[in-house]
């Protein structure tokens, strides 16, 4: 077992019924005495006397004239090191993940239904920026940086797509661990399943969903000892709150009124509010935003749990038999998660509870969107200049959707979190543009048969002046 030797962080149970700790060096995705998930906490009294704490937000920025002598500092996630010291700066394992920003787009803040006027303003935190495509790096290097502590030889997820593409990156570039990713029959766009076999993965595709290949390699790791990466690690989380420090740091250090972002295993909005606590609590922000989670209406089991049943966080003492109960029925129904955003479509979020609680927090909502909706939010974003992959567009989908319900208010700051870059899953934006039968035809079985934002080619003869024409017409 690895000790840290600074001594003042560990892992903790999140049931307030339970409570037990782990030292930082044992490999746990749950408490051993009640099952419940598990945080990486801090004693900040004790950081603050052995390594200090910032004493605002503003000193982050000294970080970037650093960058040159640290690797640590040239990472958007460990750059941010006092917020996430489970580790030293030197034992950080980083590729130069977390160099991201965040957008202004008047042109989707138009279309969502924003006021400018007013000064409502829409952004977009363009985490496909990262080496591997997605958000998923921001949590990689946190996840990595731990297995290397531990001497892991093999790391493994099971994945949609995006945590396959980028454990296969960190295996690759680093050499840590060898990479091993199980993902579901057919359940994987092409352009994260090429990253996978291009890096060198072994690639694990069995008979079945997303669900069926987490529930395998939980099994696979507990019994081989092979390092999890998937986000019931608490470690990946860790890396994932930094999100919320850049789009800070963008916003020079002002809150925004809202956060927004897809709900698939719900990593993100957990860490999120984890992120959002330990800020409000070492006295760096003065309140906390709004939160709103926004499912696939294929992939909605958050939003029937917490807006159809009325599931709450409840001060840790979450109503578990409401939960079992509804995926026993969903298991007499055959129910599986269906939807074109894939990156999305998971039927039991492992982060569930830790979403709750994110939930709870930050005074949050949860809304599902039709793919219909995500491919007109995703050409939108795209037209305003940054591509994205369809799971991305649920967050701008279900701002419009807000808006017109009027819980969030048109002259509000609200951020998208825009998870992977458009060339995820290209064969989606071919197909909306294009509409040809031969991939279309996937989309229309998802309910998507409008595409008033199409940019199709114009089709022209081999002639100067018709090609002239062509442009002129345009």
């Amino acid at each position: 077992m690895y000790h840290l030797t600074h001594g003042f962080a560990f892992q903790r149970c999140i049931s307030p019924d339970c409570g037990v700790t782990l030292d930082i060096g044992e490999v746990a995705t749950a408490c051993p005495k009640c099952g419940s998930l598990l945080d990486v906490v801090y004693n900040r009294e004790q950081q603050g006397r052995q390594t200090g704490l910032p004493a605002k937000l503003s000193d982050f920025e000294t970080r970037w004239s650093q960058r040159g002598a640290s690797r640590a500092a040239f990472s958007g996630v460990w750059r941010c090191h006092s917020l996430v010291p489970f580790v030293t700066e030197q034992e950080c394992v980083t590729v130069g993940d977390g160099q991201t920003l965040l957008h202004a787009s008047a042109g989707v803040g138009e279309y969502v239904g924003m006021d400018a006027k007013r000064r409502g303003t829409l952004y977009l935190q363009y985490e496909g920026m990262n080496p591997s495509g997605s958000f998923k790096d921001n949590g990689m290097t946190a996840a990595f940086t731990h297995a290397k502590l531990l001497g892991a030889t093999r790391a493994a997820c099971a994945s949609t797509g995006n945590t396959s593409a980028s454990l296969a990156m960190y295996a690759s570039v680093t050499g840590v661990a060898k990479a091993v990713i199980f993902i579901g029959s057919g359940r994987i766009a092409y352009g994260k399943l090429s990253q996978g076999l291009d890096y060198g993965a072994q690639t694990i595709q069995i008979d079945g969903d997303f669900d069926d290949a987490m529930a395998r390699v939980q099994e696979v790791s507990k019994k081989s000892g092979i390092y999890l990466v998937n986000s019931v690690n608490p470690f990946r989380l860790e890396g994932q709150k930094t999100i919320m420090l850049r789009v800070l740091e963008a916003l020079r250090w002002k809150v925004p009124d809202w956060i927004v972002v897809p709900g698939g295993n719900l990593g993100n909005s957990s860490s999120f509010g984890k992120a959002f606590i330990e800020l409000k609590e070492l006295g760096l922000i003065d309140r906390i935003p709004r939160l709103a989670v926004i499912n696939a209406a294929g992939a909605d089991t958050l939003y029937r749990l917490y807006e159809g049943q009325g599931l709450r966080w409840s001060g840790g003492r979450v109503d578990h038999a409401k939960i079992d109960a509804f995926y026993a029925q969903m298991n007499a129904e055959g129910r599986h998660a269906d939807t074109i955003a894939s990156a999305i479509e998971i039927n039991r979020p492992v982060n569930l509870v830790k979403c709750l609680r994110a939930l709870d927090a930050m005074n949050g909502v949860v809304r599902k969107v039709t793919d219909q909706e995500i491919l007109n939010a995703k050409a939108r974003v795209g037209a305003c200049g940054f591509g994205c992959e369809p799971a991305s567009a649920a967050s701008v989908a279900g701002v419009k959707k807000l808006i017109e319900e009027d819980v969030i208010g048109k002259d509000e700051r609200v951020v998208c979190i825009l998870t992977g870059h458009q060339l995820k899953d290209p064969d989606a934006t071919v197909a909306y543009h294009t509409r040809k039968p031969e991939i279309f035809a996937k989309y229309e079985k998802h309910g998507v048969h409008e595409t008033p934002f199409g940019n199709p080619p114009v089709q022209v003869p081999n002639d100067l002046d018709a090609i002239l024409a062509a442009i002129q017409r345009g």
